[in-house]
């Protein structure tokens, strides 16, 4: 059985880490699958049976700069020990496929422990493929320097693109204005989706059996790091709203939002039965499921859930900052094709958002616009690559021939 390595650093969210671990459930079935976590955990969040985990000490960003929490460690000292680790794991394993997760489209402040690793792989297992895991949409704006980077990198040292998405949504072109430029092989797998840990949801034991005719309003904001306003007017909305329709809202914080605003937030309800607050669930599809409404960001994996399920869904497109156009780009295009419905962040008032509910609500109901699109990427990536790395080994000769246009960037390793 071949082997594979899976690299994933998520920085801010854990939108990267729920996409990655959806891709390593179905690559278990076929390979020796060996994941590299390099975030901070996260309580209650579980890798899929079967996937060998490496955990690196974390880092992840806070304004910009790395952190190591609570370690007594600096940030130096846990980038040398990562860097290291890293090299030490791929010579123990030596796997026939190494998978970066967005790298190099994104992640460069990870080039102290990426470029190492490239370059031992380069030189001392060749036949080593090297691939790219994608999502549709790369959203953050690239400046030419930038740009040339990442084709380089690409030309480099990547063999392959899996580019998790549906051509008939989003393509490479649109979201990559140098396409012509990258070498490496690129395959659409389709969309990445969740899979249910249950097969038929308990509306009581989701939704509690209180009231179980009021109206189930999802809210959910994936990691938490950003979406706190959409929350804060959820809870304002709705004294507003149950003049009008009687409701259940279930919200869910995601484990990365400050404690100070979660405790904001639960001193808001103190009175209000009808809204429950919660950190994280594995059972987001089932709520999606059972709800009669969904209110999010529209980041990735929640945009797939949306699909999935066919739940009404009201979204704002959230940025982590603002050159980051990923969550708008997705929304608009769902709104065009009567998938969501959405609010701009600067509209985000509680008497207009109550507005945008009741008229989600009173629309057809669920599924009826989702879209035919090609929902099963992972299992398509699994797929793909017992194909790639069953095919006949590129020769050294060939290796030797790939183009790299221009020249060398400046990276910086440390």
């Amino acid at each position: 059985m071949k082997k594979i390595m899976f690299y994933c650093q998520y920085l801010s969210g854990m939108g990267h880490l729920v996409r990655s671990s959806e891709i390593v459930r179905s690559l278990v079935k076929d390979f020796r699958v060996y994941f590299i976590n390099g975030g901070p955990k996260i309580e209650g969040f579980e890798m899929p049976p079967g996937v060998e985990l490496i955990r690196l000490p974390a880092l992840w960003l806070e304004d910009g700069q790395f952190t190591v929490g609570d370690s007594s460690m600096s940030v130096e000292e846990v980038k040398e020990i990562r860097k290291n680790k890293l090299i030490y794991a791929f010579n123990i394993v030596k796997p026939d496929c190494l998978i970066t997760e967005f790298f190099p489209f994104g992640r460069h402040k990870l080039f102290f422990e990426l470029i190492p690793l490239m370059e031992h792989i380069k030189s001392t297992n060749p036949s080593t493929k090297i691939a790219c895991s994608l999502r549709d949409v790369i959203g953050k704006v690239s400046d030419l320097d930038e740009e040339d980077t990442i084709c380089y990198l690409m030309n480099r040292y990547f063999d392959l693109l899996l580019f998790h998405a549906d051509p008939n949504f989003q393509t490479f072109t649109e979201s990559f204005p140098r396409h012509k430029e990258i070498k490496s092989k690129v395959t659409y797998t389709g969309f990445v989706t969740q899979s249910s840990t249950v097969k038929r949801p308990n509306v009581g034991e989701l939704w509690g059996d209180k009231n179980p005719e009021n109206t189930k309003i999802l809210v959910s904001v994936g990691g938490g790091r950003i979406g706190y306003e959409l929350l804060e007017t959820v809870v304002e909305a709705s004294s507003i709203l149950e003049t009008k329709i009687p409701h259940t809202i279930k919200i869910f914080t995601g484990p990365f939002m400050p404690e100070e605003k979660v405790i904001k937030l639960k001193e808001a309800v103190l009175s209000r039965s009808n809204i429950q607050i919660e950190t994280f669930t594995s059972q987001l599809l089932s709520y999606m499921k059972t709800a009669d409404i969904s209110i999010s960001l529209s980041g990735y994996n929640t945009t797939m859930n949306i699909l999935s399920t066919g739940v009404r869904a009201l979204v704002v497109p959230i940025g982590h900052e603002s050159v980051d156009k990923e969550q708008l780009v997705r929304t608009e295009k769902l709104e065009k094709l009567g998938v969501v419905d959405f609010i701009h962040p600067q509209d985000l008032q509680p008497a207009h958002l109550t507005e945008k509910i009741i008229n989600c609500l009173s629309k057809k109901s669920k599924g009826v616009t989702t879209p035919d699109f090609d929902l099963q990427g992972s299992q398509n990536t699994s797929r793909f690559l017992k194909e790639f790395l069953n095919q006949e080994t590129t020769t050294t000769e060939h290796l030797n021939l790939r183009v790299v246009r221009g020249t060398r960037p400046n990276i910086t390793v440390n």
